[in-house]
Order: structure tokens, then sequence, then C-alpha cells
């Protein structure tokens, strides 16, 4: 009777596990709106990357047991987003009570994020609402393949394409904060320039003020014969 085999992973597949983990780009939150007030995040974003939002609002309700949150069908969410730099608006959505959203950046920069609730019934609400955001970031959100081709890869399979496309992700951002430090750079050069551009012109104010001084005083001496 032969000895039943065992599964044998790489070596090096702990390290894939730790660095999937490591380059992992999600921001899961979650915070309260008061009645209809805005809310707004800003996120730096580099160009041709993909957001996908998935939200889930509970609205502070009188129950049984008390005063909890729950969802409530009548209470949508208005979400806009648009460049903070020229207020171009990129997305306008007013979806229900739970749902996503999703939208792309064509340009590298600061985008905000606002969201406030809607009232799809009669009257609007005052209450509170607590809304659950769970946001992802870059190529990630580009995976439609259907779970049934998933299935016929290997485990390492996937996970060595799931962690090149967060590399790709990493070395996106990295490219986009090298855009940024060169335009610093370029902004900061400029200013010095100026500084020092004003500077050499004060000096040369300076120098012509002492020289016409020394004139008008040297022949206001002469005139009163004082030298």
């Amino acid at each position: 009777m032969g000895r039943p085999s065992s599964r044998k992973f790489p070596a090096f597949l702990p390290l894939l596990l730790v660095l999937s983990l490591l380059v992992a780009h999600a921001n899961a939150l979650y915070f309260y709106l008061e009645g209809s007030k805005q809310r707004c995040f800003y996120e730096e974003l580099p160009a041709e990357t993909t957001v996908v939002g998935n939200y889930k609002s509970e609205e502070l309700l009188e129950s049984s047991g008390g005063r909890e949150y729950r969802p409530n069908t009548e209470r949508g969410l208005q979400i806009n987003v648009e460049q903070a730099d020229n207020h171009h608006r990129v997305l306008t959505l007013r979806g229900d009570h739970a749902g996503k959203f999703v939208f792309s950046t064509a340009e590298a920069g600061e985008y905000s994020i606002c969201m406030f609730t809607v009232s799809t019934g009669w009257f609007a609400s005052s209450t509170s609402t607590r809304l659950h955001l769970d946001m992802m970031f870059g190529e990630a959100t580009h995976d439609t393949q259907p779970n049934a081709k998933k299935e016929t890869l290997s485990d390492l399979a996937l996970l060595i394409r799931e962690l090149n496309v967060k590399v790709s992700n990493v070395r996106r951002e990295q490219l986009y904060q090298k855009e940024r430090e060169a335009s610093f750079r370029d902004t900061s050069e400029k200013a010095n320039a100026h500084i020092r551009n004003w500077t050499i012109a004060q000096l040369i104010v300076m120098v012509a003020t002492c020289a016409w001084q020394i004139t008008h005083l040297k022949g206001f001496f002469v005139a009163k014969k004082l030298v």
C-alpha cells in the first residue's frame, strides 16, 4: 500500500503571500452623515487609474430594542466626484442605500469624492446615517474574468497574477510621485530664480541710490565751498 502523497508548494510561496499583502491598495472605513450634510474625501490619484467604491448606508431608526442603525431602502446616496484643481465633474451618481460606483482618472491630480444622503420617499430625514465605504484603486479593479476561469488556474498562478497586478499599481504610484517631485522641484527652482532676480534688482537700486547720493552731496559741498 503506497504512502499518500502530500501537495508541496514552492519555498518562495510564503514570500509571495507577504508581498501580496504589503502591496494591496484598498481603503475600508465607515463614517457618519448627519441629515443631508455632505461629506468629502480627497485622494491623490495617478492618471489612468480606476477606482471602485462599494458602499452601504444604515440609518438610525427606532426599534423595539431602542434606537439602532439599520438599512433604509427609502434613503439613497448622492455621489459626486470631480478634479479638485479645475472642478471638472468626473462622476455624478444617485444610488440606492447600498451599491457601487466606478470612475477612472484621465489626468493625475487630487480628486474630491463627495457624498450625501437623499430621500426617495415623501419626507426628508434629518437623522444620522452610518455609511460603510470600501474603495479599491488600480488595475485590480479590472478583474472581470468569470469565476469558472479562475478555478481552472492553480493557486500559485492566481497568486502570481494578482501580485503582478499589485506591483503594476505600485509602479504607477511611484511614477506619479516622481512626477509630483519633478513638478515641485520646478516650482522651487522658479521661486528661487524670482528671489535671486529680486535680490539682484534690489542691489542694483541700492548701488544706484548710493552713487546718486554721493554725487549730489559732492556737488553740494563744492557749491558751499566746503571742499
